[in-house]
């Protein structure tokens, strides 16, 4: 599905409203940020009460804010309120819990929304669309994949459409200064191969730029490795066959599951005999809550795996330094 998102103002010309003593005007709410989509620019109300945050980590993005959706999705299957333990306690009130690929329009639209949050999404102009006409909607920026708004881009866009630009600058200096210092203290990853694969339905794959898994090791210094790169086809995954996999072998390889047993990556033999996996290489990514952080992309999830997670890939990466 594709979608088109229809022009939006946030604010619109006054309602007018038939009552029994004539007609009657409401006054819509004040205008706040204007921000730029792949669908066109969007305005958000001024000071939004009602959000909905239906994109991948949207919510974490709105809760760092300290701004609690009404009602999210929950892609990562965290359960509760929806959110990895790094945003635990940010809620006051649950939110609703949606659908993720499949939603709802006249629930979202019942739950009477000032503002969506869709910023890291697939990019369907008909989603958009529709979603447009219940409130105004921050789809992702121009120029990314399905799902590869960066965290950077979430923040900056759910920031200025929340009225809190500069807590959002505040917020990516200290990503930037973690980055930076665990870069500093890890020279080793210096122009090092990465290869980043997921194993699900009993297939493998590869992520490429775009990917916020990918992105995040390239910032701390790793190189995507070129082969795997040279499959990007406009998404952040390509599919590898089995005779594929070796393609993921590199200085590093780190390979997790998404949604099964890491006891079927500990025991495939096709995996466990390319070249980074007899070098001792190759990390398995199985504690469910450091992958969780690893894949969320939001401000707070990137620090929890920027802490955890880069003790692993030193490691993993010794016995080839």
């Amino acid at each position: 599905m594709r979608r088109r998102i229809t022009a939006f103002a946030a604010v619109a010309l006054s309602v007018v409203t038939l009552a029994a003593c004539g007609q009657v005007e409401e006054e819509s709410a004040p205008a706040g940020a204007t921000i730029d989509t792949m669908f066109g620019s969007v305005t958000a109300p001024e000071q939004p009460k009602r959000v909905i945050a239906l994109g991948w980590s949207d919510a974490e993005a709105a809760l760092a804010l300290g701004v609690q959706p009404i009602a999210a999705s929950d892609w990562l299957a965290f359960g509760g309120e929806g959110v990895g333990p790094w945003a635990a306690g940010r809620y006051t009130t649950p939110p609703q819990i949606l659908g993720t690929t499949e939603l709802s329009y006249e629930q979202i639209s019942g739950l009477n929304p000032d503002l969506i949050l869709n910023t890291r999404s697939d990019a369907s102009k008909e989603k958009n669309d529709e979603l447009s006409k219940i409130a105004p909607t921050i789809g992702p920026p121009e120029g990314v994949v399905s799902y590869g708004t960066t965290w950077r881009q979430q923040m900056e866009m759910v920031s200025s459409a929340l009225g809190k630009p500069d807590e959002g600058a505040r917020l990516i200096g200290e990503v930037d200064a973690k980055i930076a210092g665990t870069k500093a203290a890890n020279p080793q990853f210096a122009g090092k191969t990465v290869g980043v694969g997921a194993y699900y339905a009993d297939k493998y794959g590869g992520y490429v730029r775009g990917d916020s898994r990918v992105d995040l090791m390239e910032s701390l210094g790793f190189v995507n490795k070129p082969e795997i790169q040279a499959l990007s086809n406009g998404n952040f995954y390509a599919d590898l066959s089995r005779e594929q996999i070796e393609l993921l072998s590199a200085d590093l390889t780190v390979v997790f599951p998404i949604g099964g047993d890491p006891a079927a990556l500990r025991s495939d033999q096709v995996l466990n005999q390319i070249p980074s996996a007899k070098a001792g290489n190759l990390l398995l990514l199985e504690d469910e809550t450091l992958l969780s952080a690893f894949s969320s992309a939001s401000t707070l999830g990137t620090l929890w795996a920027i802490d955890n997670a880069t003790p692993l890939f030193a490691k993993t990466l010794a016995p080839a330094a």
